[in-house]
């Protein structure tokens, strides 16, 4: 029996939809274990680090000075030969007032597998207003680093605040994450320590 020339249409326009939206699932689905492999032994399981994403291929990280407390110009260079967690953040973002004494604590973890966590703030008061707010929220460990005039910021093409860059011991930017995250859970430093470890 021949069908309708009407049906034929009517299976036309809803099957290739449907085969379009399966195989943009399979690309989906297949494209976290792919970013996996390609970035060697860099994978977030889901359900930890969602906001994070491999940078392929690892990308140099930017030559802008930042300042510590006592005003000196530092470099990423600075730190080659140690892996990095670079944190932008800022005392007016809420999402990274939250998770700076998770930075802090992670500094503290970290610190025997020579991985350096750093927190660069944007803001425009500098050292004084990043001071009393270490000293009020009782930050301990994290150093006090100045991005004047935002150049690192820009450099590293971060958008929005909280940013996190994982930045190899070449130097290479390997990732980000975009947003806060729970950086001191051990889900996240098992993570950060078989991106950024030796």
């Amino acid at each position: 029996m021949k069908r309708p020339q009407s049906s034929i249409a009517t299976l036309r326009r809803t099957a290739f939809p449907a085969l379009l939206w399966l195989l943009l699932a399979a690309i989906v689905s297949i494209s976290r274990p792919l970013a996996s492999a390609e970035g060697g032994k860099c994978s977030a399981p889901v359900g930890v680090l969602d906001n994070f994403d491999l940078v392929q291929p690892p990308r140099p990280v930017t030559e802008q000075p930042f300042f510590d407390a006592t005003g000196a110009r530092i470099t990423l260079a600075d730190f080659r030969g140690r892996a990095v967690v670079l944190n932008f953040w800022a005392t007016w973002c809420a999402p990274c007032v939250r998770e700076m004494p998770q930075l802090d604590r992670l500094k503290k973890i970290l610190a025997g597998d020579k991985i350096e966590v750093l927190a660069i703030s944007v803001d425009r008061a500098g050292t004084p207003l990043v001071k009393k707010f270490y000293d009020v929220n009782r930050i301990r460990n994290l150093d006090i680093f100045i991005d004047k005039g935002r150049k690192v910021l820009s450099g590293s093409k971060v958008f929005g605040l909280p940013t996190t860059l994982l930045i190899d011991k070449r130097g290479r930017e390997i990732g980000r994450a975009l947003g806060a995250a729970e950086w001191d859970s051990e889900e996240a430093v098992a993570l950060l320590r078989q991106c950024l470890g030796s």
